[in-house]
């Protein structure tokens, strides 16, 4: 309903019309103005600014029609009620035409008819104004998001270049062993990373991690895992040697420096170190899904072990486990987005089928791309990170 407070702006020559309109209508709650004629008319719109006008047609000096066009052209969407004994039907299709609100016939027999209409417009009215408002909010609101979407996409844009310059170059060979890898994110930024590295003349250190979560969050603690594992390798080297540390060490320092962080994020992650001098992987497992795929040349098969995720428990342990290396092999490690491209209906069932699908792609990457068709790949439900390590596999 209309505030009582509107106000309304009588212009006809008719004295006796147009104050008996104006009691009626004062009675009714309205503030009411009255002209006796279109140009005095003008002159109170322009002073008063009214909600709604009413006028005659047949005026002296200026006929409704004209004072119809002049107000519109001064407040278009204002509305106007044309309250007329001319009765012409083509007086009243051109008011209609010119944007009146509503076309009644002199005399009124009931003046309620008038309140309604009146009410009805100034109804009409507020909502057009309330939608020109929530349309110029809208487009502000767009405006805005437009320019935040640019400044993210320049974020984001930045965080990928971040990302991509702390991936290894893929693929690297270091003396015989050769190492690749992919990450196919799910949004612009990827949770999952991998790293592989010289520890020092004899021994070659490597991890894949796959971070609770996706997207700009996620993609941040990859940055961090750069870091802490990259210092901890700068102060181990402190002194000009590089002391026997172990992999679960490493994850150990890992899930206390993100528990610090607070950041609300786990990873779940396997790290190996290869001893090339006594030919012997060393590996630790932080609560990783799907283990890794040893594969000989002949057959495929899972390491053993297993963790605690890394960043999610205070007192969380975890364990070395060490195998010797087979002449020739490779090892597949695969963050559990590749669980999604699995034959299966259960867990149990996918993992059953990656040994075998590995032995099939020959144990390389290139192989695992067609296996697992990730050249045709669109709106991943998670990251997908693959990580082959191998020797004299070709």
């Amino acid at each position: 309903m209309q505030s009582p407070s509107a106000t309304l702006l009588i212009i006809d020559d008719d004295d006796v019309v147009r104050a008996s309109l104006a009691a009626y209508l004062d009675d009714s709650g309205f503030r009411v103005l009255q002209a006796p004629s279109g140009p005095k008319g003008l002159e109170l719109f322009d002073s008063e600014r009214p909600d709604l006008v009413i006028c005659d047609l047949r005026m002296p000096q200026m006929d409704g029609l004209e004072l119809i066009r002049l107000i519109s052209e001064r407040q278009n969407d204002l509305p106007v009620i044309v309250v007329s004994g001319a009765g012409v039907m083509n007086d009243a299709v051109e008011a209609l035409r010119l944007g009146a609100a509503d076309y009644l016939i002199k005399p009124l027999e009931d003046l309620a008819m008038l309140e309604h209409s009146v009410r009805r417009a100034l109804d009409r009215s507020r909502l057009r104004l309330e939608n020109r408002r929530y349309r110029e909010q809208l487009e502000t609101a767009n405006r805005d998001l437009q320019a935040s979407l640019h400044l993210l996409q320049e974020d984001q844009d930045a965080g990928r270049q971040v990302q991509m310059n702390m991936l290894p170059v893929t693929p690297w060979t270091t003396d015989d062993f050769h190492f690749a890898h992919q990450i196919i994110p799910s949004l612009y930024l990827s949770g999952d990373f991998v790293d592989y590295f010289r520890v020092d003349e004899h021994r070659i250190g490597f991890y894949l991690a796959d971070v609770s979560g996706h997207g700009a969050s996620s993609a941040f603690v990859t940055v961090l895992l750069k870091f802490m594992t990259t210092r901890l390798l700068y102060e181990s080297r402190r002194g000009g040697t590089l002391r026997e540390f172990k992999p679960s060490e490493v994850l150990d320092h890992i899930n206390r420096g993100l528990i610090n962080c607070k950041l609300g994020k786990h990873v779940t992650m396997l790290g190996g170190v290869i001893d090339q001098e006594r030919n012997v992987l060393h590996y630790s497992i932080g609560g990783h899904l799907p283990m890794p795929v040893l594969y000989d040349g002949e057959s495929a098969r899972y390491l053993e072990g297993r963790g605690l995720p890394v960043g999610l428990f205070v007192d969380a342990t975890y364990d070395d486990f060490e195998m010797v290396l087979p002449e020739r092999f490779s090892l597949t490690l695969l963050s559990d987005g590749i669980l999604d491209l699995l034959p299966g209906d259960t867990l149990k069932d996918k993992e059953s089928a990656l040994p075998e699908l590995v032995a099939g792609a020959g144990g390389t990457l290139d192989g695992l791309r067609g296996a697992f068709g990730l050249a045709a790949l669109h709106d991943m439900p998670d990251d997908i990170a693959l990580l082959v390590l191998s020797r004299n596999l070709a």
